[in-house]
């Protein structure tokens, strides 16, 4: 079994009016991707307030975003779909601009030519537990406020 490795990533939650943010993929199915929050990898260096802002923003195509608080760190093993232990720093973000109720947003990645799609949409808060891959293991953390 090949070495495991451990990447820190920031998880957000941006949240407004009882309802959470989510994406699905538009260029995978949704068996393979599932129903995601914005998140990824912490960079080196990279406080993961500063990466969960960033990735919220990369992922969404939303701007005006700030940090409510941070909700907790909590580890994720992602085998066997690689060989990867997330550390996952989670965060509360707020929203300060109008959304559509759906709308299609695209992260750029440097070097691959090919763009990630997303369609984000809001679905209630008490459904979260739908996230894939463990990404709801600290919605209720947000009860708390």
């Amino acid at each position: 079994m090949p070495t495991k490795t451990t990447r820190s990533k920031a998880v957000c939650y941006i949240v407004r009016d009882g309802q959470l943010l989510v994406f699905r993929h538009l260029d995978s199915s949704i068996e393979e991707d599932g129903i995601q929050v914005p998140a990824g990898t912490i960079q080196a260096g990279e406080d993961p307030e500063h990466a969960a802002l960033r990735e919220a923003r990369e992922e969404t195509g939303l701007t005006e975003l700030s940090v409510v608080r941070k909700l907790g760190v909590a580890q994720y093993d992602i085998t066997p779909y690689r060989p990867e232990i997330q550390q996952r720093h989670f965060f509360h973000l707020a929203l300060h601009q109008e959304t559509p109720e759906r709308w299609l947003s695209q992260e750029d990645h440097d070097g691959t030519g090919q763009p990630t799609r997303f369609e984000c949409f809001w679905i209630p808060l008490e459904q979260g537990h739908v996230l894939q891959s463990g990404q709801g293991a600290l919605l209720a953390n947000l009860l708390d406020e």
